[in-house]
């Protein structure tokens, strides 16, 4: 029994120490004993390489927007770990993350002891959503971030009211495979019997094998630049304008808060999943809580601007597709600037091919290492780069702020390469930045 926050956050995290355990084995094993929590709530999947967390938060503030209670399971966390099971936005409370451990830890005990083995860090936290949402808070709808691929995935288990494929890159190819197609079909495995799936990806190969898997389960698909279209993108100076071209008839002039073009495809699977969900049942969402919704919706880390004066910009992308968003964006909005950038990564990344991109537009690249196992060490990052101007730095947290405090005016700043290493800086950077006369 936990009696402390930090006992119950320590016994979670040593789950890691079991990596990644494919199967769905030991989640049905944990839902059964907790009599299947996971059947009694209404639920969208939404799985895909990059962009699942904007999608989850684009959809969640539609449904908020229409007066819906909703929960979100997210993963990594930004800021504090109890994001990642969180209600209208709002993380779960310390006092009831210590309730989900003591509910979890003696089934994981339990478990421990079949052949099955004990369950990963992952699917204590999956099987403390499920728990929660079913039995603890009770939302009117749940939106569930896969965590890797998909078919083997521990939120696999639901059965949900519509799918969501956000895009496919290669990105943990060790595990998912080395090609579009074979990741695709790890990712096409949320796609469930006569459930509708809504996707973004462009890739013909990787969609074909989607498109197979849909018609396999006689799943409705919607399709970009097939069922539907994004016209009249214009970029604004916080956010984005788009059309979702569609039936029965178009959405135009919608506005996002969210920076990028691959945003608007984020927040178009959104909309056409919640028009869906009106179609089920959930009538109170409108064209105004599409629009209210979307708008509203923010995402942290994602092009996130935390300061104006000096520019400073974080943005989580951690994989090859991401920094060619994060590169297009930075070379279209921000051509007249010089730009420093800060690089973190994981190092089972294709380094070569993120760095090699964030060389061709920096001005000065600088490379760090961080807190965690898989992190790559900052000579290993600065041997890969042919950037003129780089360097390798031992202590980030001081460097960051020298960086800024160096910043003039034809100068940005830009924090990019893990979305766990953001999570570490963000708060570092916010801090001092709070304490500074210019404004956020």
């Amino acid at each position: 029994m936990f009696t402390t926050y930090k006992e119950a956050l320590d016994w979670i995290h040593a789950g890691l120490r079991l990596g990644i355990k494919p199967g769905l084995k030991r989640m049905e094993w944990m839902m059964d004993k907790l009599d299947n929590p996971e059947n009694k709530i209404k639920a969208v999947h939404i799985g895909g390489t990059n962009g699942k967390g904007s999608t989850v938060t684009f959809l969640r503030s539609i449904l908020q927007a229409g007066g819906y209670t909703v929960g979100t399971f997210t993963s990594p966390y930004i800021e504090q770990f109890n994001e990642r099971i969180s209600i209208n936005g709002k993380p779960i409370t310390d006092d009831e993350l210590l309730q989900l451990a003591n509910v979890i830890r003696p089934l994981a005990d339990k478990l421990e002891e079949t052949e099955l083995g004990g369950p990963t860090e992952f699917e204590v936290i999956t099987a403390m959503a499920f728990y929660y949402f079913a039995n603890i808070r009770k939302p009117d709808i749940v939106i569930f971030e896969v965590g890797l691929g998909g078919r083997f995935d521990s939120t696999n288990i639901i059965q949900p009211l519509a799918s969501i494929i956000t895009n496919i890159g290669l990105d943990h190819t060790n595990i998912l495979g080395n090609t579009y197609e074979e990741i695709a079909f790890e990712k096409a495995g949320i796609i469930k019997e006569k459930t509708p799936i809504f996707t973004a990806v462009k890739h013909s190969g990787a969609l074909k094998v989607i498109e197979e898997q849909a018609d396999k389960k006689s799943a409705p698909i919607a399709r970009l630049n097939h069922e539907f279209t994004i016209s009249g993108h214009n970029s604004l100076t916080r956010g984005e304008r788009f059309t979702i071209e569609t039936l029965p008839h178009p959405l135009k002039q919608l506005e996002i808060s969210m920076i990028g073009q691959h945003q608007t495809e984020n927040a178009s699977l959104a909309v056409l999943a919640a028009q869906y969900l009106n179609e089920k049942g959930f009538f109170n969402i409108t064209e105004q809580s599409i629009q209210s919704g979307l708008k509203q919706a923010y995402w942290p880390g994602r092009f996130e601007v935390l300061s104006e004066n000096p520019l400073v910009i974080i943005d989580g992308a951690h994989n090859e597709e991401g920094i060619t968003a994060l590169t297009h964006e930075l070379s279209t909005r921000f051509a007249d600037r010089n730009i420093q950038i800060v690089f973190a990564a994981l190092a089972d990344k294709k380094l070569d091919e993120m760095i090699g991109k964030l060389d061709k537009i920096a001005n000065q690249i600088s490379f760090v290492s961080f807190d965690f196992p898989r992190a790559a060490k900052a000579e290993q990052l600065l041997n890969i780069s042919q950037s003129n101007n780089k360097l390798a730095v031992d202590h980030w947290q001081s460097y960051l702020l020298e960086e800024i405090k160096n910043l003039d005016v034809s100068q940005m700043l830009v924090v990019t390469g893990s979305l766990y290493f953001i999570s570490e800086a963000k708060p570092h950077l916010c801090k001092y930045l709070k304490n500074k006369t210019f404004s956020l």
